[in-house]
């Protein structure tokens, strides 16, 4: 099972360069301009895919490694995964926010979809993006509190990603081993992480699967 990538690292496994997808994290933010948090719509779906493409854009990767592109070759693993998981059964439409400023422009978009513990279900956190020039600005941060907050409203039990502990602490995630939740992959025990709200049940552990696009990027 396969959830790769934090912001364009690579191991080596199998004697196989690998990317592993994690969420970016960032510094605290200098909270400034007003952002208003909504669902998703229809009509959200290019800009959504232009902003997570942009949000992480790679870094320039190792002679010997692909460039990290979808598929197409034209966007981002996370933009094609975004666009994946709408088109999944995981997709939860009551949990794909976007950012937007006063005026209406989407600045950022965050999602949970459907996962699994066991055979309890339960949330997976991400992708998370922000445009470029709105990043550390505080959108971020209040994208995960409203998704965070539309969860607790609707009674899930739990969510789950991977990503910076050091960043994602302040929203209350803590490392799924002291939930007894096991990652998909044993290296991701250093960086897999689980908020528990209110409906979960001390019963709630064992080990964490994935919506399908997880599995599936390149």
């Amino acid at each position: 099972m396969r959830l790769r990538r934090i912001a364009a690292r690579w191991i080596r496994r199998d004697g196989h360069l690998r990317r592993v997808i994690r969420l970016r994290g960032s510094p605290a933010a200098a909270h400034g301009k007003p952002v208003l948090i909504r669902r998703e719509s229809p009509s959200d779906a290019a800009v959504i895919r232009a902003i997570t493409d942009a949000a992480f854009a790679p870094a320039p990767a190792p002679a010997e490694a692909p460039t990290g592109q979808a598929p197409t070759g034209q966007i981002t693993a996370e933009a094609w995964l975004v666009d994946e998981l709408r088109g999944s059964p995981a997709w939860l439409p009551a949990l794909s926010l976007v950012a937007t400023t006063p005026g209406g422009d989407v600045i950022g978009h965050v999602l949970c979809t459907r996962a699994h513990v066991g055979e309890a279900p339960v949330l997976a956190l991400g992708p998370l993006s922000v445009r470029p020039d709105r990043q550390r600005h505080g959108v971020g941060s209040a994208l995960v509190h409203a998704v965070l907050g539309a969860a607790e409203a609707l009674g899930e039990p739990l969510v789950a990603l991977l990503g910076d502990p050091g960043y994602y602490h302040r929203f209350g995630f803590r490392l799924s081993a002291g939930y007894q939740i096991t990652p998909p992959e044993p290296e991701w025990h250093a960086h897999f992480q689980v908020r528990a709200l209110t409906a979960c049940a001390p019963s709630l552990r064992g080990a964490f699967t994935s919506p399908d696009p997880f599995n599936r990027l390149p």
